[in-house]
């Protein structure tokens, strides 16, 4: 066979052969012949099946297998020539080219390596920062809320109007065109004004009433409210206020701080306040990380860093993307992209730049974690996703299987990489206020 190896690039490389008829005949008598002695055919004793009877028995999927041994053949004499070892190449070999013709069969194979980049002094692109600073009004602050938190609600004796924050004591009768629906109906029900508990606008207008006031409420079910005899409908509630309650006082004192830090022995006010500081500090700099110096970081990282990337990669970023452009699109739109290769050749190029710098970030997140020696194991993502799952309410065990069966599992497993490795790096340049 004639093979011609072309490394296009770090990342990238060809394998161009030539596959002449003898050597896809010269494989189909090979394994033709190793058939021999397993073939079980009418008319012959196992072990005892001629060659000509086996080829003429499996004619196509000889013919398949004997092609497929010769492009394993051209592959491992490709790589070889260009020095490729196995265990570089990123994803299944792509076969660009496979023309039969009289005599002969023209292959093109295209193969990805994982690409070399060279991260030099990575750490010197990341930027010392101050660590976020907590004031004293802000623990004081978050303590209040945390003691009113505990509070006990209080009947308001005064005559006074409903406001924001206030908790309603209500009846309530709803009905659609005058009927009365299940579930629209309920006796001292304890609404606290600004929840969002109600359908948009209940709450509004029960902002105001008094105690013994009777009013009707006017609102209109969301089109996408869960039962549909009610979504998208007009409503009115009859409302009756009982009474009117808010949260009581507590004191901020040791007696608070040891219900706060229950069964803590050293229990105490200016412990609890360390502690708040401690919380408010890592919320504060979980923003700051989320919100601007990981992005930042990770642009600084994709525009500092130019290596080849594999084309195949990009291509399925490409797809993925314009997957789900589709989704926003609409029929007529997709029928014309669908029609006209250079529309849809021009459409895939608008996201080419977006694919390129992303799966530039995740070979660049890939290197650091090697340099950083950061690992996520999938035990490590099963106990994040049984954590997030059981906050949520639901199944951990059936959330874990979900995100397993729709194959998330990868792109979880490299989130949790790269929050790793930036806050690592992170982690080194703060400095105190």
């Amino acid at each position: 066979m004639e093979i011609k190896s072309n490394k296009i690039n770090s990342a990238n490389a060809e394998i161009k052969a030539t596959i002449p008829k003898e050597v896809i005949d010269a494989n189909i008598q090979s394994i033709a012949k190793k058939l021999t002695k397993t073939a079980k055919i009418d008319g012959f004793r196992k072990g005892k099946v001629p060659t000509s009877a086996v080829i003429k028995q499996y004619g196509e999927r000889l013919v398949q297998d004997a092609e497929a041994e010769a492009l394993r053949e051209i592959l491992s004499k490709g790589l070889e020539d260009l020095n490729i070892a196995n265990d570089s190449l990123i994803g299944e070999p792509n076969i660009f080219q496979f023309e039969k013709s009289e005599g002969k069969i023209e292959v093109t194979v295209k193969v990805a390596m994982r690409p070399e980049i060279n991260m030099g002094d990575y750490a010197s692109l990341v930027k010392e920062f101050t660590k976020p600073v907590v004031t004293e009004e802000d623990i004081d602050a978050r303590i209040k809320d945390l003691a009113q938190a505990q509070a006990p609600y209080v009947d308001v004796a005064e005559d006074r109007a409903l406001v924001g924050g206030d908790t309603a004591l209500i009846d309530f009768e709803g009905s659609v065109d005058g009927v009365l629906f299940d579930g629209g109906t309920a006796k001292d029900f304890s609404l606290r004004l600004g929840s969002g508990q109600f359908i948009p606008g209940f709450e509004e207008q029960v902002i105001g009433m008094k105690k013994g006031e009777e009013k009707i409420v006017k609102v209109t079910f969301p089109a996408n409210y869960g039962g549909e005899k009610l979504a998208g409908k007009d409503a009115e509630f009859k409302v009756t206020v009982n009474g009117i309650q808010t949260k009581g006082e507590v004191a901020i004192d040791e007696e608070l701080a040891k219900k706060m830090l229950l069964g803590q022995e050293d229990a105490s006010l200016e412990n609890l306040k360390e502690q708040v500081k401690i919380q408010i500090e890592n919320e504060e700099l979980s923003k700051l990380y989320n919100d601007e110096l990981k992005p930042a970081l990770l642009e600084s990282f994709v525009e500092a860093f130019n290596f080849d990337l594999p084309e195949f990669v990009v291509e399925q970023e490409i797809d993925m993307a314009l997957n789900k452009k589709a989704q926003s699109m609409s029929e007529e739109e997709i029928e014309e992209v669908r029609n006209s290769e250079e529309k849809l050749n021009e459409l895939r190029e608008t996201f080419r730049e977006d694919a390129q710098r992303s799966v530039r970030a995740t070979f660049i997140i890939d290197a650091l974690a090697q340099a950083e020696k950061i690992k996520v194991d999938e035990q490590e993502v099963m106990q994040t996703i049984y954590f997030e799952a059981m906050q949520m309410g639901q199944d951990p065990q059936k959330a874990y299987e979900q995100y397993k069966n729709s194959g998330y599992i990868p792109a979880i497993q490299m989130s949790m990489v790269e929050d790793k490795v930036l806050s690592k790096l992170l982690n080194a340049k703060m400095k105190e206020a």
